[in-house]
């Protein structure tokens, strides 16, 4: 891990493991309070937390097997949750020293999207065919009495997004946008995006009312975020057929969009 200032100047570096992948890492860093906190999964099994000021570990934990999705800190009703999805289990700690607080069934595969939440209820994908939902709040094994629901759908790549009671999300291999219920899974819709979108390695971003689904090598797709599929456009640049595999990023009205070409940024002058 670095740390610069907005000069460039580097202030501190540190190490959170030597472990390699084929794949690299995948997570991004998330900043709690005075710590830094790091899937490091990879690099050395663990959940890491530095001191955001000076690099110095404060706490470390293990079990983080297979995860290269980035933990998410979530509001439970007396406290504030660091919850991960991992090969096999969803785990969540206590964000200021790394203990855990409960444990449920999760995906039975290697992870890439991330979690996310809405009230107290934490929704994952991944393992390419596996949706859960657990409500935060428990102690121990909390499979039984907090899990919501699970279903035999999902995606192995991208991450999912939650608004008005529902989860959408991409699948990673089959061009297909998907809308759950978020109260108990059922699939509301389950539609193949037009033209063809190939693979999806990129999260779905949601922004003004509309789902924004960037594809590798076919453009970006933009589906009205509603409990009914519309395809509102779709969006390519006729000088840059480069691989897409970041997520947009959205900012005072405009979508920032990188490709392994350029980096873009689209919206009105």
């Amino acid at each position: 891990m670095f740390c610069f200032d907005l000069g460039g100047k580097q202030l501190w570096q540190a190490s959170v493991g030597d472990g390699t992948h084929g794949w690299g890492s995948g997570s991004s860093p998330v900043l709690f309070d005075k710590l830094l906190i790091i899937n490091a999964s990879v690099e050395s099994g663990s959940l890491v937390a530095l001191d955001k000021l000076t690099g110095n570990e404060v706490w470390r934990t293990g079990g983080i097997r297979s995860a290269w999705d980035t933990p998410l800190l979530v509001n439970a009703k007396s406290r504030r949750e660091l919850v991960v999805s991992t090969e096999d289990r969803l785990l969540s700690f206590d964000p200021n020293d790394g203990k855990p607080f409960w444990n449920a069934e999760g995906v039975h595969r290697y992870v890439c999207p991330s979690v996310i939440a809405h009230d107290d209820v934490v929704y994952a994908i991944g393992g390419g065919s596996t949706s859960l939902a657990v409500r935060v709040g428990g102690s121990g094994d909390v499979t039984q009495s907090h899990g919501v629901w699970r279903k035999q759908k999902g995606s192995n790549v991208g991450s999912p997004v939650y608004l008005d009671g529902h989860v959408y999300w991409a699948n990673d291999s089959g061009g297909i946008v998907c809308c759950q219920k978020a109260t108990t899974g059922e699939v509301v819709f389950e539609k193949r995006l037009e033209p063809s979108a190939g693979t999806i390695w990129s999260s779905v971003v949601l922004a003004d009312g509309k789902l924004y689904i960037a594809s590798q090598h076919d453009g970006t797709y933009v589906v009205a975020a509603k409990p009914e599929y519309e395809l509102l456009a779709h969006n390519t640049f006729a000088d840059d057929n480069s691989r897409t595999n970041a997520s947009p990023a959205v900012h005072n009205g405009q979508l920032l969009l990188r490709t392994d070409r350029a980096l873009y940024c689209i919206g009105r002058k």
